[in-house]
């Protein structure tokens, strides 16, 4: 039985670009370095979608490792496609992308199953009380509270405002990455992370305790050397680390994840977790969290792209 043939996408033309590049340059390494696999790259790009096509009929991958961050890759889309052309694909289906990117549709979903989640006002470009709907949300949430791009991952578009005459500025922002904003009760307290791998049977790897140089752990603090700091095992109490690590297994079945996923969440100064959101197709560069969570697990990273590859491959059977 010869190599199975790995086909890593990567790039996009998202605003994660960049970073979906070093993932998959990570991962090609990984399954190149391994010898169980013959792997090669393919830099998506949706605007030259019949030259990827191409490209997918000369490799005919076994399965397509996707590294894909945000908009047409983390949001259903090319698993659509994976699928229509019959190609296995790593990571969630179609469905669990679509809802777990749109932070508008998941936080409803979060609500709906009865999972602790800030509480939050929806905003639409457009609407004609779209003036009323901020003034109003900002009272009921009061300040500080976080303004979020609905459908943008790495904390793009997402701003902490601290004061009244600070959130014009952040809605207008927030907007040019998005139609659809999130205004956030903002929760004081300690930003924690939970990777997840698995399908039916999930592993919880080790709570990530996230400190960033700059006021939150935004997109220059995620990928730039020294702006922030991964802590494993998470400085909190056993009893709260327990209580988060079950509600990561819950809300990892519950939104039907598959292979990997990250889950975010704050945990007040009462101790009380406060569940943010679900990443499902997380970075895998040197600086990402799930490969930090990862080691310290015992567990490296060829072994976890192998691992990750299995999964997806065991979703066929």
């Amino acid at each position: 039985m010869g190599k199975k043939r790995v086909l890593v996408m990567m790039g996009g033309s998202s605003a994660e670009r960049e970073v979906s590049l070093r993932s998959g340059a990570a991962v090609l390494r990984a399954l190149r370095t391994g010898g169980d696999y013959e792997a090669e790259a393919l830099d998506f790009r949706p605007e030259a979608l019949m030259d990827c096509l191409a490209a997918l009929e000369q490799f005919k991958p076994d399965i397509v490792f996707i590294t894909l961050h945000g908009l047409y890759g983390e949001d259903g889309t090319v698993q659509g496609l994976l699928e229509l052309l019959g190609i296995p694909y790593t990571g969630s289906g179609v469905a669990c992308n679509a809802l777990c990117i749109d932070k508008a549709i998941s936080k409803k979903i979060f609500k709906a199953g009865g999972f602790p989640t800030p509480p939050y006002r929806l905003l639409r470009l457009g609407s004609r009380e779209l003036d009323e709907e901020i003034r109003s949300g900002a009272e009921d949430l009061g300040f500080p509270l976080v303004v979020k791009a609905a459908r943008q991952g790495s904390s793009i578009g997402t701003y902490i405002v601290r004061r009244a005459e600070e959130l014009a500025e952040a809605v207008r922002e927030a907007f040019t990455y998005d139609n659809h904003l999130l205004l956030e009760q903002y929760i004081e307290g300690t930003e924690l992370t939970v990777p997840v791998i698995g399908n039916d049977e999930p592993q919880v790897l080790p709570i990530i305790e996230v400190t960033a140089k700059n006021s939150f752990f935004d997109y220059e603090a995620k990928y730039t050397a020294g702006m922030c700091d991964h802590i494993i095992p998470a400085r909190i109490p056993a009893a709260a680390a327990q209580r988060i690590e079950e509600l990561s297994a819950q809300i990892y079945r519950y939104m039907d994840c598959r292979g990997f996923a990250r889950i975010d969440f704050m945990m007040d100064v009462k101790g009380d977790p406060w569940l943010l959101e679900v990443n499902t197709i997380p970075g895998m560069t040197d600086m990402s969290l799930v490969p930090d969570s990862a080691r310290a697990a015992g567990i490296s990273f060829a072994e976890l792209t192998d691992t990750i590859v299995k999964l997806g491959l065991d979703n066929i059977k």
